[in-house]
């Protein structure tokens, strides 16, 4: 399976199909595996790069859609 990453409507990136994240220094988060990640899209979490919820307190809009 390839890797799929879904920016949600108002929310954070969704990325599945076991993805690596790693920092700027090149190491590896724990990650679930077999289990979708959620990056932070608002810049207001407490836990980056994940999301924790923090765009629904900051009422973060953003929707976007392929073309």
């Amino acid at each position: 399976m390839a890797l799929k990453i879904t920016a949600l409507n108002n929310g954070p990136l969704q990325v599945e199909a076991g993805a690596q994240i790693c920092d700027a220094a090149g190491n590896a988060f724990t990650v679930p595996e077999g289990k979708p990640v959620f990056l932070c899209r608002c810049g207001q979490s407490a836990n980056k790069p994940f999301c924790d919820g923090t765009h629904r307190k900051v009422e973060f809009k953003s929707e976007v859609a392929a073309k």
